[in-house]
């Protein structure tokens, strides 16, 4: 039975864990110039946090996502965004489900209010398209709703002991339509380079619900940390590969998974 009530919540909630994301942050692109980030991303959970942090067991969750984020820099100011997905999402279970296709859409662009020295401030807007509307299917609830993502953000470059850092910090607020809540939003990146080519990141993601949505969607909270490498292989490419763990959270599953992100600037 205490399997049963857990695989219940995963059912609610388990969609509400993005995969994390291969380099982003407060910076805009000069006018003309590119990037292209293409991340794969495999990650799975077999237990659950409870409404007061506990964790429980509960029937397999798996996803394996493959996800393009495309910056282009209209001017020196304004960056374009868009980033499509595809997914493979499975929950086990006499209640699972499995869905293959395409995950949210998103498009949208970043403006630099202010920038001096080495730090900068900007403004992000994006909206994000669900690629299904089969909301009974288990593996797509949570991803067949619109979207619309509105955050702040700031970075900065310094050194420590002479080696170049820096850090990113995002606070967003995100408007979900249709059953989910909207959610507060906070990302905070630092990395640092300890040798020529090589940079390493360290990211915390953290996302809590603003009240409750529908009966499938209670009040929430979840908070992932990511570590990975970067490793430049020319001026134009580089590779990156890390992995994630929910460290702690509230009806939210603790996701484990591995990244894989090829980065190519133009």
């Amino acid at each position: 039975m205490r399997r049963q009530i857990a695989a219940g919540l995963c059912l609610g909630v388990f969609s509400l864990a993005p995969a994390a994301k291969a380099i982003a942050g407060a910076w805009t692109l000069a006018e003309g110039k590119g990037q292209l980030a293409t991340t794969v991303t495999q990650s799975d959970a077999t237990r659950a946090f409870g409404g007061y942090g506990a964790l429980t067991p509960v029937p397999r969750y798996s996803k394996f996502e493959l996800e393009s984020l495309i910056e282009y820099g209209l001017s020196n100011r304004v960056t374009l965004i868009a980033e499509p997905r595809l997914q493979e999402v499975t929950v086990d279970g006499p209640q699972g489900g499995q869905r293959s296709g395409p995950g949210y859409t998103e498009f949208g662009g970043r403006y630099r209010l202010l920038q001096a020295n080495s730090w900068v401030l900007s403004a992000q807007a994006t909206a994000r398209l669900p690629g299904t509307f089969a909301r009974k299917n288990p593996a797509a609830v949570g991803y067949a709703d619109t979207e619309t993502d509105g955050r702040i953000l700031f970075g900065n470059n310094f050194s420590i002991g002479g080696l170049p850092v820096f850090v990113n910090a995002e606070l967003a607020q995100r408007f979900r339509a249709g059953d989910p809540p909207n959610e507060f939003r906070a990302d905070f990146t630092f990395g640092f380079a300890p040798a020529p080519r090589w940079q390493w990141l360290a990211q915390s993601f953290n996302v809590i619900s603003e009240g409750r949505g529908a009966p499938a969607f209670p009040s929430y909270a979840y908070h992932k940390l990511q570590i990975s490498a970067v490793y430049d292989v020319t001026a134009m490419w580089a590779l990156q590969v890390g992995g994630f763990r929910t460290v702690t959270g509230r009806q939210a599953l603790q996701e484990n998974g591995a990244i894989f992100a090829v980065i190519h600037k133009f």
